[in-house]
């Protein structure tokens, strides 16, 4: 089942979804393993070693030092991974209230990690995006997304 690659339509249409919980991102020496039982929201493997995103309580009880505590972001909309643009304007929207954002994209849906002390506001801002783009789609928005 293919995603959406349309940028309009992902951006009127997403709904993003703020989860509970506190995440951070954890690094791992290439050469060893995922403890047993850990659960990992992501892992991705780099020359300099496996990085983890994980719950906060997840890494402390695995004795992982963690940084960037983060809330997630879950955009609801099946994004493609061919989608052009998509993150590119959410990220510059972001960008421009000084909120970083570190971004992931899986199979079904992109997901964004964001300061814990920016997430209500980050919610807001993608929120009032996917409003805008809702008027663009009906060609009366002021957001440019072409």
């Amino acid at each position: 089942m293919p995603g959406e690659t349309d940028l309009k339509k992902l951006l009127a249409t997403m709904q993003p979804w703020l989860h509970d919980g506190i995440y951070v991102f954890a690094t791992l020496p290439a050469a060893r393993i995922v403890p047993s039982g850990l659960n990992v929201v992501m892992t991705f493997h780099e020359a300099e070693g496996l990085t983890l995103i994980l719950d906060e309580s997840e890494a402390s009880r695995a004795d992982l030092a963690g940084t960037f505590p983060s809330r997630m972001i879950t955009l609801e909309v099946h994004s493609s991974l061919e989608a052009v643009g998509f993150l590119a304007a959410i990220s510059a929207r972001l960008a421009a209230a000084g909120i970083g954002v570190n971004p992931v994209s899986a199979f079904y849906h992109d997901h964004l990690f964001v300061p814990v002390d920016r997430a209500d506001e980050a919610m807001r801002i993608l929120e009032r995006l996917a409003e805008e783009a809702k008027g663009k789609h009906d060609g009366a928005s002021n957001i440019d997304v072409d």
